[in-house]
């Protein structure tokens, strides 16, 4: 904890499919004890090696139907026909405790965190360097059939567009630098004076003759 008490963020990375966000989210949580992730709920099955309750919540469609209709979401999005969406209550305990939420999203899903709570995010969009090399990094990863590969292809156009609507945009050719400027941008986020809630009381002692 430091001198000064803040507010969390969340933290928000957007990408098309295989140009990095969810490999950098995870070193960003490894190095980052203040940082933990969002687990959002989804619909689509459960991939080898994935954990229900550390990768993502798995739940049925009347389930996630259920958490729409009752406001349970904080955003929600449907993704090559599945749904995902992040449960609300857990993300606004964290921000109280001033404690950081990254966010693994589409820009679906940053457009409805923005609507909702834009104060409190900060939103970074991840470019790949070059469209050939998505589509290599997406069959080396082996994780989609060929169909799956070429639809995400497909749709990488489309989610490329939104750059613009990020407040900060990264080009991933290098893992490292990529995730160097990603530390930057959070350190610095981290520094905005209105999220250090205890500014006020602080500079006011400072300020006290004795």
């Amino acid at each position: 904890m430091g001198l000064v008490a803040r507010r969390g963020l969340m933290f928000v990375l957007s990408s098309p499919s295989g140009a990095g966000k969810t490999t950098i989210a995870k070193r960003l949580i490894e190095q980052d004890s203040n940082i933990s992730v969002s687990i959002s709920v989804t619909t689509r099955p459960q991939r080898p090696g994935e954990k229900d309750g550390v990768d993502y919540h798995f739940i049925s469609q009347t389930q996630y139907r259920d958490m729409i209709e009752q406001e349970e979401l904080l955003e929600h999005a449907q993704v090559f026909g599945q749904g995902y969406g992040t449960p609300k209550q857990q993300v606004f305990e964290s921000l109280v405790q001033g404690r950081d939420i990254i966010f693994d999203i589409d820009w679906q899903g940053a457009q409805q965190l923005a609507q909702l709570a834009r104060i409190d995010m900060v939103s970074v969009f991840i470019l790949p360097p070059s469209l050939v090399e998505l589509n290599q990094r997406l069959r080396e990863r082996a994780q989609d059939s060929e169909e799956v590969v070429n639809q995400r292809m497909a749709e990488a156009a489309n989610e490329m567009s939104h750059w613009p609507e990020y407040d900060y945009v990264i080009i991933n050719k290098d893992l490292e630098k990529s995730l160097a400027e990603v530390r930057a941008i959070l350190t610095a986020e981290r520094l905005r004076r209105t999220r250090q809630l205890g500014l006020v009381d602080f500079v006011n002692k400072l300020r006290q003759v004795t």
